[in-house]
């Protein structure tokens, strides 16, 4: 695979050069970028794959919904609907894309929405809301956003920087300097100052840019709908484990600590889950002879069970989600949560609900 990969380096070079035009062009006026008179946070990364974006959207939607009226936009990856669209709740994955549907049963009284020209998403937004949180944007260059946040995940963070299609990376690595703040996500919660050090120096910030450092805080499992359970997991329990998500390495580490008897049914981010792929797992889960068993699935997952086939054999089976949270490390979190709260309230036209 390794190889696979080098061979198609020089696919890479012509992709690069063509993101490196496109840039230039935004850069210089030619393509434009439409800023906005409200406060635009963009969220996102510069590789493909999840480096920790949803919990970090959701984290600032908790950080300001109390004070301004919000909405977040997403593109709606993987959704069966075009256009501009505002979630209802419940919300559906296959209507607004697993993500959004995700945000909008968590937080019902905040706007969620969908658009894939993010423009015209923001013009149906602005007359109405305080500020937007754009999710997974940062290559959305048709927006200029007033503050955003680019997310490095720690357990890539040292791979060789190779653009698509040889390596993982969307745009080169010059794209960080738009940001404002950079977050190296999904690291060890007893991750060494030295090693931070290291890791400041490999992705290189601006002088105008912080760098914060934030780790994985797995929550209590939920039922399905969300709803506290008191299920527990031990070294006795057996767990299958449905993913669909770009990186499970690290809550198949979390797990691990717990039990070292786990099934895990994997595939592709955002994949659609089938009738077979569930029959599959109600098959493998009935037919384990163990004491004490459970299946669990993300957040993000769980939006995509819910599809009218899959119904009958979700009767079947009594799925837990796993959600998860950020924790900064080195008591961080008040000097990050001031420099977003001063952004918006600077921009912001409106003073903050109290």
């Amino acid at each position: 695979m390794i190889y696979l990969r080098w061979l198609l380096f020089p696919f890479s070079l012509l992709y690069g050069l063509v993101v490196v035009i496109r840039n230039w062009c935004f850069n210089a006026g030619i393509l434009k970028s439409r800023e906005f008179d409200l406060p635009v946070i963009a969220v996102g990364n510069l590789d493909v794959g999840g480096a920790g974006k949803s919990p970090m959207t959701e984290y600032l939607i908790r950080l300001l919904k109390g004070n301004y009226k919000l909405a977040t936009l997403s593109r709606g990856y993987g959704r069966k609907t075009k256009g501009f669209l505002l979630a209802d709740a419940p919300a559906q994955a296959w209507d607004i894309g697993d993500e959004p549907a995700q945000f909008k049963n968590k937080f019902p009284n905040v706007t969620i929405a969908v658009a894939e020209k993010r423009v015209e998403g923001i013009e149906q937004l602005q007359s109405s809301h305080d500020l937007i949180i754009l999710d997974d944007a940062y290559q959305h260059r048709a927006v200029k956003p007033g503050f955003s946040i680019l997310l490095f995940d720690y357990n890539r963070i040292r791979e060789p920087r190779l653009l698509l299609p040889a390596g993982n990376l969307r745009e080169p690595f010059a794209g960080r300097k738009r940001a404002d703040i950079i977050v190296i996500s999904k690291c060890p919660a007893a991750l060494e100052r030295k090693d931070q050090f290291e890791l400041q120096k490999r992705v290189k910030p601006f002088p105008n840019q912080a760098v914060f450092f934030t780790s994985i805080s797995y929550l209590p499992l939920q039922d399905i709908n969300g709803q506290a359970t008191d299920s527990v997991i031990d070294d006795t329990t057996t767990v299958f484990l449905l993913t669909g998500i770009a990186n499970a390495s690290p809550l198949l580490e979390h797990l691990k600590k717990q039990t070292l008897h786990i099934v895990h049914h994997k595939y592709p981010d955002h994949h659609q889950f089938s009738l077979k792929n569930i029959s599959k797992l109600a098959e493998d889960f009935l037919a384990c002879t163990a004491q004490k068993k459970l299946i669990i699935t993300t957040e993000k997952d769980a939006q995509r069970l819910g599809e009218q086939e899959l119904q009958q054999v979700m009767k079947k089976l009594n799925i837990l989600v796993l959600p998860i949270g950020i924790e900064f490390l080195n008591n961080q979190q008040k000097q990050f949560d001031k420099l977003v709260t001063d952004y918006v309230r600077k921009y912001s036209k409106h003073s903050p609900i109290h």
